[in-house]
């Protein structure tokens, strides 16, 4: 049986945060709602991929920024180019380029943070 992950996370910028991610990380919109029980949500990722993330807005309830200044996702982008394009692609998608909480990040990886404040790694290194 193959798991499928969903990493899923409130946002009071759904559309904002939805292009931000889809541009950044060169996601395909893979499914999205509206007013699902006062839910709006968008759904990216690869197509076929065995993973994605889904930022949902509650209509009402206001959210706020990120808890902590570690909560990340990080992806390994191990050839140097791909890992240079990819780091340009997200500070044209409107990320900002932080310094790591965890200064291990930054030793090969750039970090950047979205509207809400999370943070995404783009660690220049294949995972074992």
């Amino acid at each position: 049986m193959e798991l499928v992950l969903r990493v899923a996370r409130p946002t009071d910028h759904l559309e904002a945060i939805a292009a931000m991610y889809r541009d950044g990380l060169g996601f395909a919109t893979l499914a999205s709602f509206a007013d699902h029980d006062g839910f709006d949500g968008v759904m990216l990722g690869l197509p076929g991929g065995s993973y994605h993330l889904e930022f949902t807005h509650h209509r009402g309830h206001p959210v706020g920024r990120a808890p902590t200044q570690d909560h990340l996702l990080v992806l390994y982008v191990p050839d140097a180019t791909e890992h240079a394009a990819r780091c340009e692609q997200m500070l044209r998608a409107g990320f900002a380029e932080v310094p790591s909480y965890n200064p291990y990040w930054d030793r090969q990886g750039r970090t950047f943070e979205d509207l809400d404040g999370y943070r995404v790694v783009l660690q220049r290194a294949a995972w074992r």
